[in-house]
């Protein structure tokens, strides 16, 4: 068994080496652990408060600026350390530090970079010797600032990022003449426009301006402004609004491109001067010429004939109207028309008269009837109604009540006709009536009209056309009416 045992602790013996290692490793690891334990036992804890931020931290440092540089910040010549860098740090110590805010300030052509403690955008300044005038402007990182207003760090306390960029803008003063007002503004504007513009100076589309507007400001220069005058035109249904620096309508009204033809004319006229606010009013005048045409009635001329019967006729000639033409100018003022003139008038085409004959002849005839034979001249187709002495319209009365136009009393056998067809006293006979004299007249009786009178007391209405017959002999020739009127139509 001894012999075994050394067999086994020989050193071939592979597992006696794997032991041997590990063995080693354990120790190793043992004084390691208690070498850490004995550096952490040794440290000091330190709290270090930085532009109102703490931080802690463990160290083997007791030296203030070896503490810092350990934590990592760089530390400028204008930053405060309290207590010193050179001082020492015990158990629970506490290291202040206000870092310094690194600025780049451009200004009238040069970079001062700096880093400072103070308050105020003005404070700053003053502590670069820096002045400000009146109207200069400060930008930090490009945006204007009230000087007044507190300088704060937005980079935190990270003093090492890049500085604050703060740029001082410096008025310039430049002379202004404004419609023949001078005046003097100070500014930071890169153009003239811009100047103009942060003055609250208005400028109008129609104004001109020398130099022109995006000029670059200089120190003196002098800017010069001619304003223009508002004016509207009114011109063809619309109105412009627009602002001119010309002397006359004429002028103006050349600017907007509105151009009078022939007559054309405005109000005020073309040399008026031009005045601000004013009205102008364009009148387009334009001229026509009208033919009119009337018509000239034709004549109509009736001829006898005593070879024709009577009540018979013949159309001998066409009537044609004439016609009359005339010539007239027409002035239109904006499209309304504002005066017209006859210029001449003459006859284009004269009138052809109508030539009608009619018969006079007259020729008897006979016609059976239930009161016998009768011998009648003239046939005439007649409207016929019938009357008494009480649908007269006379009160009985009256004087006259019952009394016809000829004086004869009314009652059976008097009709009342219009004397222009039939003449009073002409004997008639009415088919169903019988005889009649015409021996009345009426108000309505008028044209081809007969009113057939009764007595009170056998009246039969009577609302009908009848042929009307004439009896024989008929009246002397100029006491016919050769032409009866055509009315009432049947």
């Amino acid at each position: 068994m001894l012999a075994q045992r050394r067999s086994n602790n020989q050193p071939g013996d592979p597992k006696g080496t794997i032991l041997s290692w590990g063995l080693k490793l354990a120790l190793a690891l043992t004084m390691v652990s208690l070498m850490a334990i004995g550096y952490l036992r040794t440290q000091i804890k330190v709290t270090i408060i930085v532009d109102g931020h703490p931080r802690r931290l463990r160290t083997h440092h007791t030296c203030v600026e070896a503490v810092l540089r350990e934590a990592g910040l760089n530390i400028y010549p204008e930053d405060i350390v309290f207590p010193g860098l050179g001082a020492s740090v015990e158990e629970s110590g506490v290291i202040i530090v206000r870092q310094a805010v690194p600025v780049s300030i451009e200004v009238d052509g040069q970079v001062i970079e700096l880093r400072t403690h103070a308050q105020t955008i003005a404070e700053l300044l003053k502590g670069a010797g820096i002045e400000l005038g009146p109207y200069d402007k400060v930008l930090i990182e490009g945006k204007e600032v009230n000087p007044t207003a507190r300088l704060d760090d937005p980079k935190g306390s990270q003093n090492d990022d890049p500085p604050l960029r703060i740029a001082v803008q410096r008025a310039v003063p430049i002379h202004v003449e404004d419609g023949g007002v001078p005046i003097t503004i100070y500014t930071t504007a890169a153009t003239v426009g811009e100047a103009l513009r942060a003055q609250g100076i208005t400028l109008f589309l129609g104004d001109r301006v020398s130099p022109n507007l995006s000029t670059p400001v200089l120190a003196d220069l002098h800017v010069y402004i001619l304003r223009s005058k508002a004016v509207d035109i009114s011109v063809d249904g619309r109105l412009i609004k627009t602002r001119t620096l010309e002397g006359t309508v004429s002028d103006a009204l050349a600017q907007e491109g509105i151009v009078l033809m022939d007559k054309d004319y405005t109000e005020p006229q073309g040399d008026a001067p031009i005045r601000d606010g004013m009205d102008i009013r364009v009148v387009r005048v334009r001229e026509e010429i009208e033919i009119e045409q009337e018509a000239i009635p034709f004549k109509t001329v009736w001829l006898p004939d005593e070879e024709l019967e009577i009540d018979h006729q013949r159309l001998e000639q066409r009537g044609e109207d004439g016609l009359i033409k005339r010539r007239s100018r027409i002035v239109y003022e904006n499209g309304r028309e504002v005066k017209r003139a006859m210029e001449d008038e003459w006859v284009d085409r004269e009138p052809t008269t109508k030539i009608i004959a009619y018969g006079t002849k007259i020729v008897p005839r006979e016609l059976t009837t239930p009161e016998g034979t009768i011998k009648y001249w003239r046939k005439v187709r007649m409207r016929a109604t019938s009357y008494t002495a009480a649908t007269c319209g006379k009160p009985r009365e009256h004087p006259f009540y019952g009394i016809t136009r000829l004086g004869l009393k009314m009652g059976k056998g008097i009709v009342a006709v219009d004397p222009k067809v039939i003449n009073l006293g002409s004997k008639v006979y009415v088919p169903g009536y019988g005889f009649g004299v015409a021996g009345d007249t009426g108000g309505r009786i008028r044209g081809r009209r007969i009113d057939l009178g009764y007595d009170e007391d056998n009246l039969k209405l009577w609302h009908q056309w009848v042929d009307v017959y004439l009896l024989w002999p008929p009246p002397p020739k100029d006491r016919i009416n050769w032409v009866l009127p055509n009315w009432p139509r049947e």
